[in-house]
């Protein structure tokens, strides 16, 4: 692992005695040698924006300026911040790592086949993440760099020293003033990479009298190498004089042109809103649905292709619309595995609270969901783990880039004018310039997915953006469902009740009255007009539910624009009139009836015997089945059965109501952690400088001040301790906590009381106690 190439500080503070009278310090300044040497020589404002442009090297803070060059250069850090780059400062960045150190600005600037100030501007961008260092007169790149770019950097091959140690490179690049054709054309091969080829016996004695072939030409003039028996390869330096002195033929300073059309902006808003009412309206739909019939957790995770395919088809969506809602409902915390025994998929309180708020808003709530999940849908149905199929909800669904791509394709989108429509090939370009180096089938896949996923969410429609899908991408959820809100269909509160048993919603339902209207009838179809049935079934449904036979014609009657029918109240009766009558209870399960008809019924059903029930007396039977299971037999034959609990009364079922416990969203697989506020990246820089000024000496010479301060007596650590709280000066401690780990602090002392230090302490930014005994060692500060 590579680690900051630094032993000494870029300024030297030497004590030159002069008299008697005193010292006079003096600063001498050089070139730094090593990142860490130039990270001090940085100002506050340069080191703060390193901790903004890679966050991670502030998480957690690193004790001191040595400590982040180390982590800076290791080849996870490195590579994350490579990675981030887009294709014009990897280019820039190829360009360092292939040239000789040091170079000079004006070396890359030549190298580059571009604008002088942009590559300027790159290469301080650059030199800003700490990938390169040094001043404008003497750049390197970290070896990590070179390490994750890998040895053939813009295809280009090793320096002539690593494959030839000894050989002169003015000597071999003369040899390129008259080569003939033959090796001609092979070096025009070898120019702009791939840098190696084969060729049986490569490393045969083979001098410039012998050589036959166009290999043998080169080989023998220095031109190629030989680093094994099959492989030849065209060193840098040669391959450089052959680019014209570039390391890249031609490179791009900004992403590809968009490919675009317009359509009115008002015609998308319609479409979006639409489909934002359809995609509330249908995940409502699906976890009301789920809780009463909730679909068992597979035992790898996730939710399985029947029951997908069952919510495909109950919503009228095809299954990866249906993948879409439950990621986005998982990853929002609305939906969530109840982890017990009979372990399934339910919705969750969070859901209630969600449910409670009104269309947009919900709408504005899923959408930020989507925009901000690692959960990547258009996975689902694809190749996992051994060829497995990967299901709706299983683990191996979180891709930590997603949603830095899947927004920065949005805002792509978001830059162009109102109406705007982007093909789909034009923003693939675009994403693939400014993220160059992550993985290119998944990038790709994941800005089609993030277009055809925005538009079944109503982010987006016909193409292009929506007014309020802008403003969701912006973070401004309250301002995208105030604009959402008009374009929504106004919800009504009534229905039309029909002879055939059935009721139609002229529009789209009021929540409450929607959900009420579920419980005591079946949906048969929805859409603009929503189609209800009432059944036998349903009508028990509200009886189980608690409802009594008045409380759903009430309820019918206040909603309805019609009078009820006689078929409709003749069936709540009749379904009212047999509830009950029978009641199970616990045994395995009991059945009891006072009408003793009934129960000689039930055992001579052939469709009962499954129960293996037996008579205990006239008015009880005794089954082996679960009470669950005896009570869905006997309404598959006609009965309308309650349950029992077991001091005799009757339990009100209420399987519309069944929740998860309480359940966090779950949380997100993250690559970097976030950029920190400005603010506190200063006072980060603001403690890192504070570790170095602890690691001054007292005597004042550089290096760790715990060196030459020896343990103090009591008495004498309280003596500098009240010294300095009165000169208000910061003094460097060794301390040793409570945990038994030693540290080195610095702290301006303010009071030393009852064997206790109070202090501010700069690395933590914050006033704290330190119990006098745990300090192993104390020194004032040369300022």
């Amino acid at each position: 692992m590579p680690v900051a190439e630094d032993q000494t500080s870029s300024v030297v503070r030497m004590s030159t005695p002069t008299s008697d009278a005193g010292t006079a310090d003096t600063a001498v300044p050089r070139t730094p040698r090593s990142l860490t040497d130039d990270l001090r020589e940085r100002e506050d404002a340069a080191l703060a924006e390193l901790l903004l442009l890679r966050p991670d090297l502030a998480n957690p803070l690193p004790t001191d300026l040595r400590q982040l060059a180390t982590r800076s250069v290791t080849a996870t850090a490195t590579a994350r911040a490579i990675d981030k780059l887009d294709q014009y400062h990897v280019q820039v960045l190829e360009t360092v790592a292939a040239l000789s150190e040091p170079m000079t600005t004006e070396d890359v600037v030549e190298a580059v086949p571009d604008d002088a100030a942009r590559v300027r501007a790159a290469l301080d961008h650059l030199v800003a993440q700490a990938l390169v260092w040094g001043p404008p007169e003497a750049r390197r790149a970290t070896a990590s760099v070179k390490e994750v770019l890998g040895r053939f950097p813009a295809g280009l091959g090793p320096p002539l020293a690593e494959l030839a140690p000894g050989a002169a490179v003015p000597d071999v690049l003369t040899h390129l003033d008259d080569v003939p054709p033959g090796p001609s054309d092979v070096l025009a091969r070898l120019a702009w990479g791939p840098p190696h080829g084969s060729v049986d016996a490569a490393d045969r004695a083979i001098t410039m009298e012998t050589a036959r072939t166009p290999i043998e030409w080169l080989l023998a003039r220095g031109l190629l190498v030989a680093t094994d028996k099959k492989t030849v390869i065209l060193p840098r330096e040669v391959a450089l004089q052959l680019r014209g002195g570039v390391v890249h033929e031609s490179v791009t300073h900004e992403p590809p042109a968009e490919v675009s059309q317009s359509r009115e902006t008002a015609s998308i808003d319609r479409a979006a809103a639409g489909t934002a009412f359809e995609v509330t309206r249908q995940v409502e739909d699906l976890l009301e649905w789920w809780s009463v019939g909730p679909p068992s957790v597979l035992r790898s995770g996730g939710v399985g292709v029947r029951d997908l395919r069952a919510a495909a088809q109950r919503l009228n969506v095809d299954e990866a619309t249906v993948a879409l809602y439950l990621e986005v409902l998982f990853a929002g915390g609305l939906l969530a595995a109840s982890g017990d025994v009979d372990d399934a998929w339910l919705p969750t309180p969070e859901y209630d609270r969600w449910r409670a708020k009104g269309t947009a808003a919900k709408w504005a709530v899923l959408g930020s969901t989507w925009l901000a999940t690692t959960r990547v849908p258009g996975l689902v149905g694809g190749k996992g783990h051994k060829d497995s199929r990967i299901n709706a909800l299983a683990p191996e669904l979180d891709r930590s880039i997603a949603p830095d791509l899947r927004q920065s394709t949005l805002r792509d989108l978001a830059q162009q004018p109102a109406g705007t429509v982007v093909t789909v090939t034009s923003l693939v370009e675009r994403q693939a310039w400014r993220r160059p180096r992550r993985g290119t089938q998944l990038r790709d896949d994941l800005v089609r997915w993030t277009l055809a996923e925005a538009s079944a969410l109503g982010i987006a429609a016909l193409g292009a953006l929506s007014t309020f899908g802008r403003a969701l991408i912006d973070g401004e959820l309250d301002s995208a469902a105030e604009s959402l809100a008009p374009l929504l269909p106004k919800p009504v509160t009534h229905v039309m009740i029909q002879a055939d048993l059935t009721a139609v919603a002229p529009g789209p339902l009021d929540g409450d009255v929607a959900r009420e209207f579920a419980l005591v009838a079946d949906v048969e179809s929805a859409g603009g007009a929503t189609v209800f049935r009432f059944t036998d079934s349903s009508i028990r449904r509200a009886l189980d539910a608690g409802r009594s036979s008045i409380d759903v014609r009430e309820f019918i009657g206040t909603h309805s624009s019609t009078t009820l029918p006689q078929p409709l109240t003749y069936l709540i009766d009749d379904v009212a009139r047999r509830h009950g009558k029978v009641l199970v209870g616990a045994a395995g399960a009991y059945i009891r009836s006072e009408d003793v008809a009934i129960l000689d019924e039930i055992l001579a059903h052939r469709q009962t015997s499954s129960l293996r029930a037996r008579r205990l007396a006239p008015t009880v039977i005794a089954t082996q089945a679960p009470a669950d299971a005896v009570l869905e037999h006997l309404r598959r034959i006609g009965l309308a059965p309650a349950a029992e609990s077991a001091d005799g009364a009757v339990v009100v079922r209420r399987p519309d109501s069944l929740r998860t416990g309480p359940r966090q969203a779950p949380p997100r697989l993250v690559a970097d952690p976030p950029p920190p506020p400005p603010a506190v990246a200063l006072a980060a820089v603001r403690a890192l400088r504070a570790a170095e000024r602890g690691s001054t000496r007292f005597d004042g010479t550089s290096g760790p001040a715990g060196e030459n301060a020896s343990p103090s007596a009591v008495n004498e650590t309280i003596d500098v301790l009240l010294q300095a709280a009165s000169d208000e000066r910061s003094v460097w401690l060794g301390y040793v906590g409570s945990d038994g780990v030693s540290s080195e602090r610095v702290v301006d002392p303010v009071e030393v009381r009852n064997g206790w230090l109070t202090a501010f302490d700069h690395r933590l930014e914050q006033v704290g106690k330190f119990a006098i005994h745990r300090i192993t060692g104390v020194a004032a500060l040369v300022e």
